[in-house]
């Protein structure tokens, strides 16, 4: 181990030395690609991986884009393990995702399948970005996602692929699903339709529900949308139930999760962890809707959205709202 710790921070150093050439000018480029290659042979990578790994610090977008292709080139050459979540150890293909998000401070899930249901949608590999994650089904005996990379652009990502492998460069091939979970400023350019939150322009907090959604990877539009229709962005409302704040939290909820009702900030921040507790445990959005309103025990009790008129017409006014801010 203290063999890969060495050879990572020497790939760390070559990689920084990489950014502050490839700034410096653009025949520093092939001397910066020349020096990456070097790091990931002393790694271990070789062939498609290491003539890959010479590419990424070119095709790696700027911002937080960026700094997620950094990230997870620190990672290079650490071993597959099944369940691991320690680099010293080794990482899985979640666990390595959730680690490289984790460095640059924004929660994902724990598991492939969780983390496909993260930020928002891609529609293609030539609309997806640095940073952004491709998912895959795998297996014909048990359809689901069961595997995730990290894209770097030009059709490369950085995952961690199997048993008896490591952290690699390689290609992306046909992702079955493609989520961006980087927040509106880490894109260079994007089309609007595809930024999480692009349509809130105007709307009040925006800049919270951004700023939460990409710490708890939940979509802001829908932190907009529970708040719009809570409590009409008031952040004094106080509900006949006793909910309280933006976000209509009850006092036992708002204590359980360390949530001042009454600071926007913080019961935003409360909501986007809600939502993405709720979202992992019922496995979707609007079952995760149905138990911010009903109670997660309601849900579970009914195997589904209650029939109740109330939250069956509050999952519907949240999902139409979340869509006109999307």
């Amino acid at each position: 181990m203290e063999g890969l710790t060495a050879v990572q921070g020497r790939i760390a150093e070559i990689q920084n030395r990489i950014l502050t050439l490839a700034s410096a000018s653009s025949t520093s480029t092939s001397a910066a690609s020349a020096a990456w290659s070097s790091a990931a042979a002393a790694a271990g990578l070789t062939g498609t991986a290491a003539t890959a790994a010479t590419g990424t610090a070119a095709t790696a977008g700027s911002g937080l884009e960026g700094q997620v292709v950094a990230a997870a080139q620190r990672y290079l050459g650490v071993p597959y393990a099944w369940g691991g979540t320690d680099p010293s150890v080794g990482l899985d293909c979640s666990g390595l995702v959730q680690r490289v998000f984790g460095d640059l401070g924004i929660d994902l899930p724990r598991t492939s399948s969780q983390q496909a249901t993260a930020g928002r949608p891609v529609a293609s590999l030539a609309e997806a970005r640095p940073g952004d994650l491709v998912f895959f089904d795998n297996s014909s005996s048990r359809p689901g996602i069961d595997h995730v990379g990290i894209y770097v652009g030009d059709g490369k990502m950085i995952a961690a692929p199997q048993a008896g492998e490591v952290v690699k460069v390689q290609d992306v091939g046909n992702p079955s699903v493609i989520r961006r979970v980087l927040p509106q400023t880490a894109a260079a350019a994007p089309a609007a339709s595809t930024v999480p939150g692009a349509g809130l322009a105007g709307v009040p907090y925006s800049d919270l529900f951004t700023a939460a959604g990409a710490r708890h990877g939940v979509d802001p539009s829908l932190l907009a949308a529970v708040a719009k229709v809570e409590s009409g962005f008031d952040s004094s409302a106080v509900s006949s139930a006793g909910a309280t704040g933006l976000m209509q939290f009850m006092p036992a909820t708002a204590a359980g999760l360390g949530v001042d009702p009454g600071d926007p900030a913080s019961a935003v921040d409360g909501a986007a962890r809600y939502l993405r507790q709720l979202t992992d445990r019922f496995g979707s959005t609007d079952l995760a809707l149905a138990a911010y309103n009903a109670g997660p025990g309601t849900v579970a009790r009914y195997g589904g959205i209650p029939p109740y008129a109330e939250t069956q017409s509050y999952v519907r006014k949240v999902t139409s709202a979340a869509e006109a801010y999307s």
